[in-house]
């Protein structure tokens, strides 16, 4: 239709693999779901006032802060900050969403048919977020040879003219991978020669399984401009209050001209609603507990995962190092879709395949670490019996 944007993709309608799982849910067939990545509809125990400070009277009072209040971003600041990395409070940009910090950075960082990097595999939403800011997103490729690691050549390749910045997921989501630190230090080199910028989502950096000894952060990077993201949708465990944040390290005058320029682009939408951040610093105070019994269920049930997938030479758990998801390699036979498609028709179960994420060589299916144990435990059963 001639009147509406071409930001948004050309065709709407639903994949074979979505109206199947829409079909059965409208005939209130039972499902077990395994990938449900909504912390609060998986019967974990919260804290009961936990949300309290929601009413917080002091919300009654409209300041507009364009990066937000200073008791929030002070909160922020702290959780954050560890012995060996000191957050600035001043350096930190609250958001609504994860989703609208890169909306805020593609328009500090790109004008309309700039590109930034996107990792392969991860998750399939970047794409969506760049159209919608008329930015091209050009993947490049993480490599699993025992440990994952950035195919540096396929960085390089990537990298064009119009190449603005490259985003970093640790750990990823589905792969569960970590940024290496020799990668950390390739890829600041890159940027520096390169002239760009780096984002790095670690959403789920307080989720750890099994982490390798060399797992590197992006938040103390001082050498480029550098946008570490957050929020408590992961963190907290509570995706419905709509908090996130960006903090922002590298060079003084670089860093420095970055928030003055976000300054007038996170005034304009002043999104982030004050009951939320008046109430952060209670929230991220009291989380704790939250993200005690999320690690407990993701560590379980990955214990459930990989036991039971031991009894099955021809698939393979790919080891995640943190976060909620795991990939399973399966194998190449009967194909991703085919395969997602009976266990959803014969066994009840929903899976993603692989191909949702970009994964490559070879087929895969991605679960979520999330689900009741029980259910879990009948899922995976079903899915390795079908898959091998």
């Amino acid at each position: 239709m001639g009147v509406f944007s071409s930001r948004l993709p050309a065709r709407l309608s639903s994949n074979a693999f979505s109206q199947a799982v829409a079909d059965l849910r409208r005939r209130r067939v039972p499902l077990i779901d395994l990938t449900v990545t909504n912390p609060t509809r998986v019967s974990l125990e919260y804290p009961p006032a936990l949300l309290a400070s929601l009413s917080d009277s002091r919300a009654l009072s409209y300041e507009p802060a364009p990066f937000g209040l200073a008791s929030a971003r002070e909160a922020v600041a702290d959780a954050m900050s560890s012995p060996s990395v000191r957050v600035s409070a001043d350096r930190v940009v609250l958001t609504a969403s994860t989703s609208e910090a890169y909306g805020l950075l593609f328009k500090l960082l790109c004008d309309p048919g700039d590109s930034v990097l996107i990792p392969q595999p991860s998750y399939p939403l970047f794409e969506l977020l760049t159209q919608l800011d008329g930015v091209e997103a050009v993947p490049y490729r993480l490599e699993e040879h025992g440990a994952w690691s950035i195919d540096r050549e396929s960085v390089i390749a990537a990298c064009g003219l119009r190449t603005r910045a490259v985003l970093v997921v640790s750990p990823n989501n589905p792969t569960g991978s970590m940024l290496r630190r020799d990668d950390h230090e390739w890829l600041a080199a890159f940027a520096q020669e390169r002239d760009l910028a780096l984002i790095s989502d670690e959403v789920f950096a307080d989720f750890p399984i099994a982490p390798r000894a060399d797992a590197s952060s992006l938040l103390d990077e001082s050498r480029v401009l550098t946008f570490t993201l957050g929020g408590l949708s992961k963190s907290a465990g509570l995706p419905q209050v709509k908090l996130g944040w960006m903090v922002v390290s590298g060079p003084a005058g670089e860093v420095a001209q970055a928030l003055e320029r976000l300054e007038v682009i996170c005034d304009t939408y002043l999104s982030v609603s004050t009951p939320v951040q008046v109430a952060a610093p209670r929230l991220i105070a009291e989380s704790a507990p939250v993200r005690d019994v999320i690690r407990t269920r993701i560590h379980e049930n990955y214990r459930v995962l990989v036991d039971a997938a031991a009894t099955y030479p021809s698939l393979r758990v790919v080891p995640p190092e943190g976060g909620w998801s795991a990939l399973i390699q399966v194998p190449e036979t009967i194909g991703e879709e085919a395969l997602v498609l009976r266990l959803l028709t014969d066994a009840h179960v929903v899976v993603h395949p692989g191909y949702f994420f970009d994964c490559h060589r070879g087929a895969h299916i991605v679960v979520s670490l999330l689900p009741e144990p029980d259910a879990f435990a009948a899922g995976i059963r079903a899915c390795l019996e079908l898959a091998q």
